[in-house]
């Protein structure tokens, strides 16, 4: 029903910027929720930001609030991460996902396969 679709991913260096894309396609993807996860080496997958689709609402992690921007394209049907003020802690593959809403959360039934993002120090 709904695929995902990321890129942009690379190779930084520590104080630098990227930006990841995720492009989306699917009638329901629409009405979905949208939000990006990063999994480093040797530890579980961890939320990052998420976007209501069609409101523009976002929420960040602690860990990038302030460096990191979570917004969409209706038109293309994507959403990006852009990622400021990178540091060796971000080093990670990013995965964009989505999923209809579930209380105040998300339920994340749609993956993507992930992009590795590596921030040299």
């Amino acid at each position: 029903q709904v695929q995902l679709v990321e890129s942009g991913g690379g190779l930084v260096q520590a104080g630098g910027s990227l930006r990841l894309s995720c492009a989306a396609s699917g009638r329901t993807f629409s009405t979905y929720g949208a939000g990006w996860f990063r999994q480093a080496p040797g530890k579980e997958r961890e939320f990052v930001a998420v976007i209501r689709w069609n409101a523009g609402s976002t929420y960040y992690a602690n860990s990038v609030k302030g460096r990191f921007t979570i917004s969409r394209d209706n038109a293309n049907n994507t959403v990006y991460l852009q990622m400021n003020s990178l540091n060796a802690e971000d080093t990670a593959v990013y995965y964009c996902a989505a999923g209809p809403p579930l209380g105040s959360w998300y339920r994340w039934d749609y993956w993507g396969q992930g992009t590795q993002v590596t921030v040299s120090s």
